[in-house]
């Protein structure tokens, strides 16, 4: 039984890990690395034709956005998840891959002038389409059987409409081993989904760590801090421009938006309009709008039962074409403009920025967590001119940095739940999904309660039978701005095969002394072949 760490470690971004069992090989999450967290999502760390399952926790994309990558490099499994992340993931790799697509248009068109090789999108819509055709729903409680001595269920994590911990369960020979995922652990008290629910028994942990070293600073009421911030900018004759995760986060702030309005808490423009720009947050609106039972906290169900949407609201518009999107900063009235990418690193956000950061008049209000090399992070830490577009702009808004709504545990809520695991203990939590010092420290902080914890590095592999270390990791290097490079695709190819060659090395171990003899001359003739 091993467990072996492919993503989010050290890195906030970028989830996966593997455990292999009993013959079988299982992947949790497959995420994509952002921000400064990205080193080359081209290359899959592992041989994708090897792994048997993969099981996601969530919809986010950094747990599930190299799934398309995944299968465009051979797999052909079966992808887990619960039945809303399923709803979730198919509007929310189609997109990725549109962007994918987009992204690699760009640089094309810009390449060609410069002479440069044609790069290639990281996959392509058809690659994204076979990805959901993989997928099967599962119901949070139900106990599936993926091989012979191994087993998995989902439970409610609290963090995005069908987000989930994995419990895992190994068994081979006589040795059982139970496994607990935390993906994304949710803050409590959040609107439209439940609190996280407890689990209590595990002999090995994964938690993630993102605000393992700080607390969110919540307001006593969400509604009324927002509808301040609103009233304040509207009464200057500003625009609120709100970067938000388009699944989730939008949703979320338009349940908040429409109580302000239903309780009159902003005196100065009480008609005041709101505008998702965005067609990817438009249709998980939509999806939120369906039947959500079993995933509704009791202040959600008590709304529908009054007979009120969850988001109906006077004075709302969602702008889908680019056109009505480019009104929106033609128009300098007072209004609120909701907006992805929730990081500001990609999507319209960009173009609303470049229209009202200069502004003093203007607010941009941040709900989520900044990932350290975004502009979103940029900003929160108090840059004062920012790139856009080619062109400098000067920073001149109120930026407000509104962490009350993040839908992330702070660190005293992660303390509570590692703690649930008491009678006994674990053998081991794995601290991840989190800036490197973060997740040290977090780790520290547990061992000094008690617990054995460890924030483990970059393909850092774990003997779960004996409890031990059987590989240690790497600490990867971070991208620097834009001087970072990759290396060209025809390069980032060749260190990919290098990877596999050395994972099929790895699996050859014990093998006929003859067979390695001749695969160990094959090798070597390559070798001497390209040595320079």
């Amino acid at each position: 039984m091993k467990l072996s760490f492919f993503g989010a470690a050290h890195a906030v971004t970028g989830s996966c890990h593997c455990v292999s069992a009993c013959g079988k090989h299982l992947l949790i999450d497959c995420g994509l690395q952002q921000g400064r967290d990205e080193v080359d999502n081209h290359a899959l760390p592992f041989v994708p034709r090897l792994i048997d399952a993969v099981i996601v926790t969530h919809a986010h994309i950094d747990h599930s956005g190299r799934l398309p990558l995944l299968v465009r490099q051979g797999y052909t499994g079966p992808i887990y998840a619960s039945a809303m992340t399923c709803k979730l993931l198919d509007i929310m790799l189609r997109d990725s891959a549109h962007i994918q697509e987009s992204d690699a248009a760009w640089e094309n068109q810009k390449g060609r002038r410069a002479g440069k090789e044609p790069v290639e999108p990281l996959y392509t819509l058809a690659d994204a389409q076979a990805a959901l055709s993989l997928l099967v729903p599962v119901e949070y409680g139900q106990q599936v059987e993926l091989a012979e001595g191994i087993s998995f269920r989902l439970t409610d994590a609290g963090h995005l409409l069908g987000s989930a911990y994995v419990e895992l369960w190994l068994r081979e020979g006589a040795t059982e081993r139970k496994l607990v995922f935390s993906g994304d652990i949710g803050n409590v008290d959040q609107p439209i989904i439940r609190d996280p629910q407890p689990i209590r028994e595990a002999d090995y942990v994964i938690m993630e760590s993102t605000y393992g070293d700080r607390n969110h600073d919540t307001p006593g009421d969400y509604t009324e801090a927002l509808a301040a911030i609103l009233d304040e900018t509207f009464q200057k004759g500003g625009t609120v421009i709100i970067p938000a995760f388009a699944v989730g986060r939008t949703q979320e702030l338009l349940y908040f938006l429409r109580e302000i309005k239903e309780r009159g808490l902003v005196q100065s423009f009480p008609r005041f309009p709101v505008i998702v720009d965005s067609p990817l947050a438009a249709e998980a609106t939509r999806i939120f709008s369906q039947d959500l039972t079993g995933y509704l906290d009791e202040e959600a169900i008590a709304v529908l039962q009054r007979g009120s949407g969850l988001f109906h609201l006077d004075d709302l518009r969602l702008s889908r074409t680019s056109e009505e999107s480019k009104a929106l900063n033609a128009d300098r009235s007072p209004k609120v403009i909701i907006s992805a990418s929730g990081m500001c690193d990609a999507g319209r956000i960009r173009h609303h920025l470049k229209h009202n950061l200069w502004r003093p008049e203007c607010t941009v209000v941040f709900v989520g967590f900044q990932s350290p090399g975004t502009l979103g992070r940029s900003l929160v830490e108090g840059k004062k001119h920012v790139r856009l577009f080619g062109e400098d702009v000067e920073v001149n808004a109120r930026i407000v940095n509104f962490q009350g709504l993040s839908s992330h545990a702070d660190h005293d809520h992660l303390i509570r739940w590692a703690e649930q695991f008491d009678n006994p203990r674990p053998r081991q939590i794995f601290v991840v999904h989190g800036e490197g010092y973060v997740s040290e420290a977090f780790a520290a902080e547990l061992c000094r309660r008690g617990y054995s914890a460890h924030a483990p590095l970059f393909q850092e592999v774990y003997d779960l039978d004996a409890g031990t270390m059987l590989s240690p990791g790497l600490e990867l290097p971070r991208k620097q701005g834009s001087q970072w490079q990759a290396g060209s695709p025809a390069y980032r190819k060749l260190e990919e095969a290098g990877r596999q060659l050395e994972l099929v090395i790895q699996q050859n171990k014990g093998g006929a002394n003859k067979d390695l003899a001749k695969f160990t001359d094959q090798v070597m003739a390559l070798v001497k072949k390209w040595s320079r």
